[in-house]
């Protein structure tokens, strides 16, 4: 089994659904086609352990088609997009000290936990 992300016209993920093996043509097409043509949408391949478009597409994700891969909902205003990666950072990384802290976007700080 293989999982399929649909595509609104922003890109936007509006479902994921769990269908036929990567491997498994549909009527003579690969398994992305035929369901994008199914549904009359976008329809791109995603996974669980994410060696595939960088993260496991979930509704609300935009797939970006230059990185081509699923970038979650950003967290704060503030973070940046690891290009690499595809996960946000925050602009100021996330003290060592052993210590619990919640990220402050009005203070643009990491607090900590008390």
């Amino acid at each position: 089994m293989a999982h399929y992300a649909f595509l609104d016209e922003n890109n936007i993920v509006t479902e994921v659904i769990t269908g036929k093996d990567e491997t498994e043509l549909i009527e003579g097409l690969h398994p992305e086609i035929w369901y994008g043509n199914f549904r009359n949408q976008v329809c791109k391949r995603t996974s669980y352990n994410s060696n595939i478009r960088k993260h496991f597409a979930g509704v609300g994700y935009k797939y970006d088609e230059t990185l081509d891969a699923f970038i979650p909902l950003q967290p704060f205003e503030s973070w940046i997009l690891n290009e690499t990666t595809c996960i946000w950072e925050a602009p100021i990384p996330y003290p060592n000290d052993g210590k619990d802290y919640r990220w402050n976007e009005t203070t643009i700080e990491w607090i900590q936990k008390v």
